[in-house]
């Protein structure tokens, strides 16, 4: 009798071990799993505001650099605006080096459209400046649409 009291509490103690060792396996599987899923959410906001800070910043340069070319008869306002479009270039520069890092890769259709640039001070009348203006948001909205796709939120099924 005493054998198989002793084996009954053995055979208990062995059933709590593996059910707790089974549900620390489980809870450390969802945690890591957790863990991967904030990362990838962390990383998403960090492109998302990488992504969206290079657009505003090329599109400020944009119309810094239409206002270099509109004021470029005015030697006082001329100088002035070329200040401002060499400020706003270098913010366009960061956001475009802060772009690559975080996204990992090149980005074409963001130098694309920072390429619009020199287009847009070599414009020689307004038809042309409106034209290469409207090359240059193409290229922004391009930009943006990619990046939304890559930034789109896939949807994840529940086991």
């Amino acid at each position: 009798m005493r054998v198989s009291a002793v084996l009954g509490s053995l055979i208990a103690v062995l059933g709590t071990l593996l059910g707790s060792f089974s549900t620390y396996l489980f809870q450390r599987q969802t945690a890591v799993r957790a863990e991967a899923i904030a990362r990838e959410e962390r990383l998403r906001q960090e492109r998302l505001a990488a992504y969206s800070e290079f657009a505003a910043a090329v599109t400020d340069l944009k119309r810094a650099v239409v206002t270099v070319w509109l004021r470029r008869s005015d030697p006082a306002e001329l100088t002035q605006a070329r200040v401002e479009a060499d400020r706003l270039g270098a913010l366009a520069e960061t956001a475009r080096f802060r772009l690559h890092l975080v996204s990992g890769r090149p980005e074409p259709l963001a130098d694309a459209a920072f390429a619009h640039m020199d287009a847009l001070r070599d414009a020689v009348d307004q038809t042309e400046l409106r034209t290469r203006e409207a090359e240059f948001e193409a290229a922004v909205s391009a930009f943006v649409t990619a990046a939304a796709k890559r930034l789109a939120v896939p949807q994840r099924t529940t086991p």
